[in-house]
């Protein structure tokens, strides 16, 4: 059943955020959580950290986060999803609005402790992201 409710966790984690509730991170994401890929450089650890990454993203790109598939053993869960989103402001870099909507693939690994996400690896298509943002253009395209 610790499986069951670990993948119920993260998919409650991703309707928050979704929802634009980052302060529900306070019950879901430990004070110490470790992020092994954050989002930008120079952002504060633990779990204001990811706050203000979710901030950032929320304020910039609104969309949502689509789980197409999870696997949970232990204490760990993976999850392959997809974020959609429309680039409305600013995001960091400086990477002024374009109006794009954008869609990104990604497998996240979260490590789950005493019913709070600790610890966070991910793969995301940033490549295909900077694509749609108009950052990087490849050749012939």
């Amino acid at each position: 059943m610790e499986t069951d409710d670990n993948k119920a966790l993260i998919r409650r984690f991703y309707e928050e955020i979704d929802a634009g509730n980052i302060d529900a991170m306070d019950e879901l994401v430990a004070e110490d959580y470790l992020d092994h890929n954050p989002p930008f450089p120079g952002m504060p650890g633990g779990r204001e950290g990811l706050k203000a990454a979710f901030r950032i993203f929320w304020t910039a790109t609104p969309g949502r986060h689509e789980i197409e598939d999870q696997i949970a053993e232990g204490d760990k869960v993976v999850t392959r999803l997809t974020a959609y989103g429309t680039h409305e402001a600013e995001l960091p870099g400086p990477l002024p609005a374009t109006g794009a909507k954008l869609r990104e693939a990604a497998v996240a690994v979260h490590r789950i402790e005493q019913g709070r996400i600790v610890e966070h690896w991910s793969s995301r298509d940033d490549l295909a992201l900077m694509q749609q943002l108009g950052v990087i253009q490849l050749p012939g395209g």
